[in-house]
Order: C-alpha cells, then structure tokens, then sequence
C-alpha cells in the first residue's frame, strides 16, 4: 500500500469514529433532574456599555433593588462601596462620573447596562420618560452594610 492510501484510510476511520461518537452522545437521553415547584423571573437584562469588572469578595452580601426615577430626576452625587452593576429597564438615563478633576458623561438608553467601580463618584439623571432599574450591589457588608455612600458634588461636571 502506497503511503498516501494508508493516510486516507487512516482519516476515514477517525472520521466514522468521531461521527459514531457524536450519535452515540447525542443519542443517550439527557442527565439533566427536571425542576420542582422552581420558577425563575428575570428581573432586568441588557447589554454591558462598560469595560471592566468588579471584585466580589466571599463574606460580604450581594443585594438587589429596583430602582425607579422620575422625569429629570436624580440620584444625587454618590458612589458604591463595592461598585454596583445596573440594567436600564425602561426610560433612560445620563450618568456623569468625577474622575480627578475633569467629567465623564455617559448616555444609556433602555437595554443597555452598565457597571460602576467602587469608589467611582457619579449621579445618574433620568431622561424625559424617567428610568426604571435593576440594580446589583457587590460587597456591601453583611446585614448593616449600605450599598451607596452619599459624596458632595466634585465640582467637575458643570450643571449637575
């Protein structure tokens, strides 16, 4: 037999093999247990608009809120001890962040989410409809900890 035969028939029986192997997996019936007096709602969800990650640290409570804004209204000046993960339900909002002495404004429409970093010192404004949130607070501490630390304005973002 010439070497290139044996090549091809050596691709052959792997190829029935891996294909074998395929039916054969997806023949068994699946391991999955099916649920039992489970329900799960999604609360909030959309697409992440920001670059990074937050630190969760074991020990400290994870919450969540729901948080609603009238027309034009405001969060006031703040920031999160442990940064906070947020979904624009509805409506939408401007988020202007202090950072050093100069202000970064961000516009995030309904289905879009974003993160803020602890210590980040920011207020969100709310746009004409208002704005519905769902919010998740990392790191707060367990039982008497706050998810928000109320900050003076950083004089940075002129109008705000």
């Amino acid at each position: 037999m010439t070497r290139l035969w044996k090549r091809a028939i050596r691709l052959g029986v792997m190829t029935l093999g891996f294909a074998g192997l395929i039916v054969a997996v997806n023949a068994v019936p699946g391991a999955a247990t099916p649920t039992s007096g489970f329900s799960s709602i999604v609360v909030a969800r959309g697409t992440n608009m920001s670059p990074g990650t937050l630190p969760i640290t074991q020990g400290m409570d994870v919450v969540v809120s729901a948080i609603t804004l009238a027309p034009g209204g405001t969060s006031g000046w703040h920031s999160h001890p442990g940064g906070a993960i947020a979904v624009v339900q509805t409506g939408d909002l401007t988020l202007y962040k202090s950072i050093g002495n100069h202000c970064v404004v961000t516009h995030y429409p309904h289905g879009t989410a974003f993160i803020e970093r602890p210590g980040d010192v920011v207020i969100a404004v709310a746009g004409s409809s208002g704005a519905t949130l769902g919010v998740t607070f990392p790191g707060v501490v367990p039982l008497t900890g706050s998810t928000r630390i109320d900050q003076d304005n950083p004089g940075t973002c002129p109008g705000v």
